[in-house]
C-alpha cells in the first residue's frame, strides 16, 4: 500500500525547500504526498525576501478537509511561523493516530527567520504531541535556551534535554558540528543511536531539513520503526545531496537532487 503523507510548511517558490522540497520527498520515497500550506514566502537560493503567514482559521480547516475525507499515515510539520498558527495545527490535528514527525523550523538556512521569537514559547509547547523531533543545533539550542552543541557530547546531552520537553524521541542532526563528520543522534525510549555520516563539501544543501524530515515521515508511513526509518531517511539525503552537481539552481544555496535515483534512460 503507498501511504498517504500529509506536509504542514511553508512555501518556497525556488522548489529547494518547504512543501515543495516536502511533496518531491515524499514522491520520491514512494509516498502519497499532500500538503498544508501555512506561509507564502518570496525566496530563492540567495535568501528569504519576504513572507506572508496564512490566516490559522484557513490552516486549520485545509487540515480538517484533508481528515474528513483521506486517511493520514503520517504527518511532517515544517514551517509553523506564529503562535496563532501553532495552535491551530495541534488543535486541528488532535486525536489523529498517525506518526508526527515534528521539523522546529526557526532559520531559514540564509539566516532570515522563519518562526518569530515570541512563538518559541508556543512551540516548545507543543512538542509533545510529536512522534520525533527534527531539530538542527542552532534550532535544538533555541528551544532549550542553551549555547548551541559543539561536541558530541553536548549534543548526547542536548539530545536527551530536548527529550525532557515532551516529544517521544529525538533526531538531532549534527550538519553544524565542526569537523570532517556530519554525525546525526536518535535519542528515545531506546536510549542514544548514533547515525554517522562524513560531510559532503558542497553549497547544494538548501532544504535538506525539510527534506530529511519529510523522507522520516514518509519511511514512518510505510511502517518502518523510528530506527530503521531515520537511517534511510539519512542515507537518501546523503545521495539527494551527492546528485545535486546535476541541478543548475540559483547562484546561492543550491537544492539537493530529490530524484537522484529517478532512472536516467527514462529523460529525454
Amino acid at each position: 500500500m503507498i501511504p498517504n503523507i500529509l506536509s504542514i510548511a511553508g512555501s518556497d517558490p525556488s522548489g529547494g525547500a518547504g512543501i515543495q522540497a516536502d511533496l518531491k520527498a515524499i514522491s520520491a520515497n514512494g509516498g502519497y504526498a499532500m500538503a498544508v500550506i501555512t506561509a507564502l514566502t518570496a525566496q530563492n537560493t540567495q535568501g528569504v525576501r519576504a513572507v506572508q503567514m496564512i490566516e490559522p482559521e484557513m490552516v486549520a480547516a485545509q487540515i480538517a478537509a484533508i481528515r474528513e475525507d483521506i486517511a493520514i499515515h503520517a504527518v511532517k510539520i515544517g514551517m509553523l511561523g506564529t503562535a496563532p498558527i501553532i495552535r491551530a495545527v495541534m488543535g486541528a490535528l488532535g486525536g489523529l493516530d498517525a506518526p508526527i514527525v515534528l521539523d522546529p523550523v526557526m532559520v531559514a538556512k540564509s539566516g532570515d527567520r522563519l518562526l518569530l521569537e515570541d512563538a518559541v514559547a508556543a512551540l516548545r509547547a507543543s512538542l509533545a504531541h510529536a512522534t520525533v523531533i527534527t531539530p538542527n543545533l542552532p534550532e535544538a539550542a533555541d528551544l532549550l535556551g542553551a549555547h548551541e552543541a559543539t561536541s558530541r557530547a553536548e549534543m548526547a546531552a542536548q539530545a536527551q534535554a530536548l527529550l525532557t520537553l515532551g516529544p517521544k524521541a529525538v533526531l538531532l542532526k549534527g550538519g553544524h558540528l565542526p569537523g570532517g563528520d556530519c554525525p546525526d543522534i536518535l535519542a528515545g525510549s531506546n536510549g542514544l543511536t548514533w547515525l554517522p555520516g562524513p560531510r559532503q563539501i558542497t553549497r547544494k544543501t538548501h532544504g535538506t531539513g525539510c527534506t530529511l524530515s519529510s523522507a522520516l515521515a514518509c519511511f514512518l508511513g510505510h511502517g518502518l520503526p523510528l530506527d530503521q526509518a531515520a537511517a534511510r531517511a539519512k542515507d537518501y539525503v546523503a545521495r539527494a545531496i551527492a546528485g545535486a552537481d546535476a541541478l543548475n539552481v540559483g547562484q546561492g544555496h543550491g537544492p539537493t537532487h530529490h530524484f537522484h535515483a529517478f532512472p536516467q534512460e527514462l529523460l529525454p
